[in-house]
């Protein structure tokens, strides 16, 4: 499931590979991982959670 997606790297992650590192797949959902672990699980949120959720920290 999560391997044929596009993935997008936070822009807040900085330009290393050694931060906190997140990243989001945005779809008919969105999946959120950590790009230093991306075989790990995944956070799913419905489209709505998700602009819910970043219209909330914007």
């Amino acid at each position: 499931m999560t391997l044929d997606r596009g993935w997008r790297k936070s822009t807040y992650s900085g330009s290393t590979d050694s931060g906190t590192c997140v990243e989001v797949s945005l779809s008919r959902d969105a999946l959120v991982r950590d790009s230093k672990a991306t075989g790990s699980d995944v956070l799913v949120f419905s489209a709505r959670a998700w602009r819910a959720f970043v219209k909330a920290v914007a």
